[in-house]
């Protein structure tokens, strides 16, 4: 098991750790908003990694974040604007899986919320279905890059991470696991079957139960630590894990 104390061993500067292999590294990560996943990206950025970003929705804090990040990454490509359709998601991730001839990082965000429609139904087979929409985009993503990542002989790795909003209801928390458990299923399967590609599938999710999870991240930077660390070469020991994240936030 992984602790989080002392296996992030980048050369520590100023209490982070820094890993220079990952200079150049093509990363891309979808699903980014104002409130989630911009020190996942800044962490990337300062290692001078070539990143693609999907950006759910144009806003002061995403125009922020861009102009931030672009002096800092080795190149930089934004979209701004969901993922409306499976048409979009597929057309968007061949495209981006070729921008820099490949990719070695993934990130697939997940802000684990439930549609209006949804949370006035509760039938079992509206919670199965919206766990299941707002899982297409991290599925269809992984799939087409572990592909690309395949067909380039590229030894990649793929994240998903998901987060609850501050202040989610116990129906939240009960719609987390169900997407917690599936998004456990979905990573250990994909680990197995790409396994033999060196390609490696290693979720994130808030600590709400329902599976096996590894302990002991707090917050956003801690989860961007992670994921900095499982992008080296000390992280490739480790695929079809689940990691918890008792303060992860979509908020």
């Amino acid at each position: 098991m992984l602790t989080m104390t002392d296996e992030f061993t980048g050369e520590a500067i100023g209490g982070a750790q820094v890993y220079p292999e990952l200079a150049g590294k093509r990363v891309l990560i979808t699903g980014i908003t104002g409130r989630f996943g911009v020190d996942i990206a800044r962490a990337f950025a300062e290692h001078n990694a070539r990143l693609i970003l999907q950006i759910e929705e144009a806003s002061p804090e995403t125009d922020t974040l861009a102009e931030v990040l672009s002096p800092l990454a080795q190149d930089m490509t934004v979209r701004s604007g969901p993922l409306a359709t499976t048409d979009d998601v597929v057309h968007y991730a061949r495209a981006m899986a070729q921008t820099y001839g490949g990719l070695d990082v993934v990130v697939n965000l997940v802000a684990i919320e439930r549609g209006a429609a949804q949370d006035a139904d509760g039938s079992s087979n509206a919670i199965e279905t919206e766990a299941c929409e707002l899982l297409t985009r991290p599925c269809l993503v992984a799939r087409i890059a572990a592909n690309r990542m395949r067909l380039t002989h590229t030894e990649g790795l793929i994240i998903t991470i998901a987060a609850l909003p501050d202040g989610a209801s116990e129906r939240d928390r009960a719609f987390a696991m169900i997407v917690k458990s599936a998004i456990a299923a979905m990573t250990r399967a994909e680990a197995g079957e790409w396994a033999g590609d060196a390609i490696r599938f290693n979720a994130i999710a808030p600590a709400v139960g329902g599976v096996d999870a590894e302990p002991g991240l707090s917050g956003e930077t801690g989860i961007a630590a992670l994921a900095l660390f499982l992008a080296t070469s000390r992280g490739k020991a480790l695929s079809g894990h689940v990691f918890e994240a008792s303060t992860a936030s979509a908020d």
